[in-house]
């Protein structure tokens, strides 16, 4: 095998890929080796990512168009999941085992409950298989492979957004007014999309090798939904088992959310700073377990 001009190799220092060309300037060469454990490794990689910030967006809108292309209801289906799933949970915890909800009518309370959900499970669920599904993608030309499972946690915030719609529909139906306070949705849902990004990429990094993970996502999935308070109120939970219950960063996204846009109250911040915090601390985590990955995973895919 002929031996790399030094030019092309990566830098020694931090280990991480350089993109460079031959000196006819003809070819680019990408050279993908595991980032080092730094800051300076973590930045050249993010960096990277914002290159390629038009792909980003371009595939994240791709995954929309896909999803509901030659589908009768169209972007329907993203209130029509919801609302199924609002009337079952409807019918069983608010006839039949009677969950306390603090006077807010359950069917609102469980949809409420359900869209930060069904965002975040969707975009683990569809993310987990991204480097496999797109497998003759990766194989063959460059880019920051993280693209992929992310693609998917934006499409899914698409989902979130016209099911909101409904929500809004729901609280002037039962005549729930709306607050200023809603304006902290936004650091939630950027909190929800963070930790979901972060679960992502482990996930799907994960299923490269082992590919009982895509299987057991759903199950993991359905679990974790009875371990959040989703259907039933964190009120519900005995207090000696709360203060481990809320390292669950969904707990303080999805109670949050529904104390800001039901109640009109501001947030919890210490269980939204719970929540937040264990999201930026796992994230650098998950995204240099991903590019170890990456520099592989045209290998074994």
């Amino acid at each position: 095998m002929a031996e790399m001009p030094s030019n092309l190799l990566p830098n020694a220092r931090t280990g991480d890929p350089l993109a460079a060309t031959r000196p006819d300037g003809l070819r680019r060469v990408r050279v993908l080796r595991p980032p080092s454990f730094s800051p300076a490794g973590l930045m050249y990689s993010l960096t990277d990512l914002w290159q390629y910030r038009d792909l980003l967006y371009t595939l994240s809108i791709h995954r929309i168009k896909v999803r509901y292309k030659q589908s009768v209801l169209g972007v329907a289906w993203a209130i029509v999941q919801p609302l199924m799933l609002m009337v079952i949970y409807t019918l069983i915890f608010s006839v039949i085992a009677k969950v306390p909800t603090g006077g807010t009518p359950y069917a609102v309370f469980a949809f409420a409950g359900l869209l930060p959900w069904l965002c975040f499970s969707t975009s683990l669920t569809n993310a987990t298989n991204s480097l496999v599904s797109n497998s003759e993608l990766v194989t063959k030309v460059y880019f920051p492979r993280e693209i992929l499972p992310l693609t998917y946690v934006l499409s899914s915030l698409f989902d979130l957004l016209v099911a909101s719609t409904m929500l809004v529909g729901l609280m002037l139906y039962y005549r729930m007014p709306l607050s200023i306070n809603l304006i902290y949705v936004i650091p939630i849902v950027g909190i929800l999309l963070l930790f979901a990004a972060t679960a992502s990429l482990i996930f799907s990094a994960t299923q490269v090798r082992f590919r009982d993970i895509g299987v057991a996502i759903p199950l993991l999935a359905q679990v974790w939904m009875f371990a959040t308070p989703v259907v039933y109120p964190l009120s519900a939970v005995p207090e000696r088992f709360r203060g481990f219950y809320i390292l669950n960063p969904m707990v303080g996204v999805i109670e949050n959310f529904r104390r800001v846009v039901l109640q009109g109250m501001s947030p919890d911040f210490r269980l939204l700073a719970i929540s937040a915090l264990i999201s930026l601390a796992l994230f650098p985590v998950a995204y240099i377990y991903f590019k170890r990955v990456e520099a592989t995973v045209a290998d074994v895919i």
